[in-house]
């Protein structure tokens, strides 16, 4: 594709390779070696199952006991004090405490026989799907260090999350996409932008953000011509050449200049790509468009365009939740348990329920990771049984599923004991759902490393193991 540089010119034209390697003395062709070579080095290990994923992050901890933990010994015992002998560590927890029964009736659903509660009544019609994993173990009981635990793999964050890492490893499938964008509702979770960072990554491999509310980018639409926008990449690589002869950190300039051409390439993809109005009335509804809950309706919105993100080549998608106050973690529910996630699952679990169906219906399930994921669980004891109950903070066992992209549908992995407080039997940690993401999608946790501060780093650390027993 030939792009014209500026009126009267020479050479009126010059394809992207001819103008990065004129500008800036070729300085610019920096960037488009760079990209060229990540994408030829981060070529995958294997045979990849998945090319792309969707994270639905629920942010503050959905109640494992009340959706898919099947725990009928916390009703049977409920309002009896716990004991010493069931206080965990890993979760905000006495002695005194007292057994919280579900306030939702579970049951089986699907051809599977999946245990999922009443609250996920759209997510039970899909449970054929979904591939639970019921014995997550956290490190800390913290909403920032957790966040940063499922994004980066480290409780300290100061590390490229896995969107980044699926960026570096596999580049993007659609030049004029970014390989990792963030559907965010208003809400910055706890952990911050840190969550959805590159740190030590070219800047090129960072979350783009679109919102849910009005202009999904800013300054997407153009507001000059394609002649005189060029002619500012080319000002902008010139002045860039200047400052990388300063810098020990070329690299960083290349970011920099891949990242002005993907938002020069955005701004004839992007604003088709936001504008769901030409999908279907019937998609629209099942997704929950047309709700008169604002939340769900922006939720909706944002699951439906997740949707269309990895149809036109995107690699990772996240989508968060809104927070209903602006305050508090949106599933975080240490009063009004039943209330609040009553309301986080009218929000959300029709959308994702949506974007599960919609996917498979259109062939793209098999090769589209669906993760739900919150960053803990919330404890089966509470201090108190009385109309405002809530749970608290747990991360000694907990769930999260995921969909498609070569996970076995309708089954659960792991458990936790009688009343859901410790995972006893296979215990899994987030570098473990790493690793097998990546395995799933062609690369080697292990062979994913990039250099930096005289070390080769990798998003599981010295940790991880992919779990084969959930894979088809």
């Amino acid at each position: 594709m030939k792009h014209p540089i500026c009126p009267g010119s020479i050479a009126p034209a010059f394809t992207r390779r001819g103008f990065l390697q004129q500008a800036s003395c070729g300085f610019g062709m920096l960037a488009l070696n760079g990209l060229i070579s990540s994408q030829v080095n981060a070529t995958p290990r294997f045979t990849a199952k998945a090319k792309n994923i969707i994270f639905c992050f629920m942010d503050g901890g959905p109640s494992h006991v009340d959706t898919f933990d099947y725990k009928p010994m916390l009703k049977k015992h409920q309002g009896q004090p716990i004991g010493s002998s069931w206080v965990s560590k890993r979760s905000d927890n006495s002695a005194g405490r007292v057994w919280l029964g579900c306030p939702w009736e579970f049951k089986q659903r699907g051809e599977s026989g999946l245990w999922v509660s009443d609250l996920f009544p759209n997510l039970a019609q899909v449970a054929d799907h979904l591939c639970v994993v019921r014995s997550m173990v956290g490190e800390l009981p913290l909403h920032g260090q957790s966040n940063l635990l499922l994004h980066t793999g480290r409780v300290l964050g100061q590390a490229p999350s896995i969107g980044a890492w699926i960026s570096y490893g596999l580049g993007t499938e659609n030049q004029n996409l970014p390989a990792y964008v963030l559907l965010n509702n208003d809400w910055v979770p706890n952990g911050g932008l840190e969550n959805f960072g590159s740190s030590f990554l070219p800047a090129s491999h960072q979350a783009t953000m679109m919102r849910a509310k009005g202009t999904p980018v800013d300054n997407i639409a153009p507001q000059e011509s394609m002649i005189l926008q060029r002619q500012k990449l080319a000002l902008l690589a010139e002045s860039d050449l200047a400052f990388g002869k300063q810098t020990s950190e070329p690299q960083e300039i290349e970011a920099a200049i891949a990242n002005y051409e993907t938002a020069f390439r955005m701004q004839s993809t992007v604003p088709d790509l936001a504008d769901i109005s030409n999908e279907p009335e019937h998609i629209q509804k099942m997704y929950g468009v047309d709700s008169t809950d604002e939340h769900q309706r922006f939720y909706a919105t944002q699951a439906l365009r997740a949707r269309r993100l990895v149809e036109a080549g995107v690699r990772f998608v996240e989508i968060t939740c809104p927070s209903f106050d602006g305050n508090n973690s949106p599933w975080d529910q240490h009063t009004l348990l039943k209330t609040n996630h009553e309301k986080n699952a009218r929000v959300t679990e029709q959308s994702v329920a949506a974007l599960i169906t919609d996917l498979h219906q259109r062939g793209l399930l098999e090769e589209t990771i669906v993760l739900w994921a919150g960053e803990m669980g919330r404890t089966p004891a509470v201090g108190a049984i009385n109309d405002s109950t809530g749970r608290d903070h747990h991360v000694s066992g907990y769930t999260i599923f995921m969909a498609g992209g070569g996970f076995k549908g309708g089954m659960t992995y792991g458990e936790t004991d009688e009343f859901g407080t410790n995972a006893v039997i296979n215990p899994v940690t987030v570098h473990d759902i790493h690793a097998t993401i990546l395995h799933q999608m062609g690369l080697d946790h292990e062979r994913l490393t990039y250099r930096y501060g005289g070390r080769d780093h990798r998003l599981t650390d010295v940790h991880g193991n992919v779990i084969r027993e959930v894979l088809v």
